[in-house]
């Protein structure tokens, strides 16, 4: 986190030294790191200097040419957006009101995790402005996996437990009906051997 947090603040020098050369008008703030916990709902802030927006586009660095959410025209644009963010994500005041593009994002997990880019163009001055927000998102005190896959093979192992015990408990109940039944048959075959009689006819000889 502390590397990309580094990255992050070169991005903006470069920013910020390159923006009088460079032929598209860019106004940059600074960083804004935000924290969450897997599940949470979390809104990630920017604002632009007022609501006459013609694009509001919000990416993150690692996703390249898809976008966590583009709108323009007063609705979403579906094209280029990431998989793992439809359905998730909602603007904080879709009617962008004293210029909050602020992004809601559902159900963080860590996954998550990254450098995001709130860009907007205005349409008086035609020019770019550029919010820069960091999302560090982490497992709730307590719990190892986070993730509801975790707690699934947590699940798992119970059940797995559970069907293994009664295994071995049918196991042992079988080996003791075989030896209550051997010991039973060898009792019976004792008595059985010592009252046999031999004939009166074989006893007079």
């Amino acid at each position: 986190m502390e590397s990309q947090t580094r990255e992050t603040w070169k991005k903006v020098e470069d920013y910020h030294s390159n923006g009088s050369n460079n032929s598209q008008n860019v106004s940059l703030s600074d960083p804004n790191i935000i924290t969450a916990e897997s599940g949470q709902n979390v809104t990630l802030p920017c604002r632009a200097s007022n609501n006459n927006i013609i694009i509001l586009e919000w990416s993150r660095a690692d996703l390249r040419t898809q976008h966590v959410v583009v709108y323009r025209d007063g609705q979403f644009a579906p094209d280029n957006q990431h998989q793992s963010f439809k359905n998730r994500v909602d603007l904080q005041d879709r009617q962008m009101k004293d210029g909050d593009v602020s992004l809601i994002l559902k159900d963080v997990t860590t996954a998550d995790n990254g450098t995001y880019e709130c860009r907007v163009l205005m349409g008086e001055i035609h020019s770019w402005e550029l919010n820069i927000i960091i999302l560090s998102v982490v497992d709730p005190p307590g719990q190892t996996g986070g993730d509801t896959e975790d707690g699934g093979k947590e699940d798992g192992g119970k059940k797995d437990g559970s069907v293994g015990l009664i295994a071995g408990l049918s196991v042992c109940a079988v080996l003791l009906v075989v030896v209550v039944g051997f010991l039973i048959y060898r009792k019976c075959k004792q008595q059985n051997d010592g009252s046999y009689q031999l004939p009166a006819e074989l006893q007079k000889v």
